[in-house]
């Protein structure tokens, strides 16, 4: 029977210690780099207040390391279903046989008459006003 040794976060590094092995639940690219680490640790060391302990801001750059982790999981996801859409699109794109219609617009400004009449009046009663006066 074989022992495991636990880690600081044993949920996701488990060892083995009869093999040396990990028995990691979690694949190789989710698991904490250093600059994630190195990251989390500086915005913990700035946001650091009077007399708060070195294991208080450890915790706290634990807790925005793994903030950071689950944000870029998130955007990989992201990317993820991006990707899938634009496939899905170039691929009914490229299959689609039929001869593309090309329609084009005509775009046709109709110009109103109330505003040039409304001009053009304005401009009468101003005529006529310095006329008479």
């Amino acid at each position: 029977m074989s022992r495991l040794r636990f880690c600081a976060d044993d949920r996701f590094n488990q060892k083995d210690t009869a093999t040396g092995k990990a028995a990691v639940k979690h694949s190789k690219k989710y698991q904490s780099s250093d600059s994630n680490k190195d990251e989390a640790t500086r915005i913990a060391r700035g946001t650091q207040r009077p007399g708060q302990t070195k294991e208080q801001t450890k915790l706290i750059a634990q807790g925005i390391q793994k903030g950071i982790e689950q944000y870029k999981k998130q955007q990989n996801a992201r990317a993820r279903e991006l990707d899938k859409k634009l496939k899905k699109a170039n691929h009914k794109v490229t299959q689609s046989d039929e001869p593309e219609i090309q329609v084009q617009e005509r775009i046709v400004h109709k110009h109103h008459w109330l505003p040039w009449v409304l001009l053009v009046l304005t401009w009468l009663c101003v005529a006529a006003y310095w006329y008479v006066y």
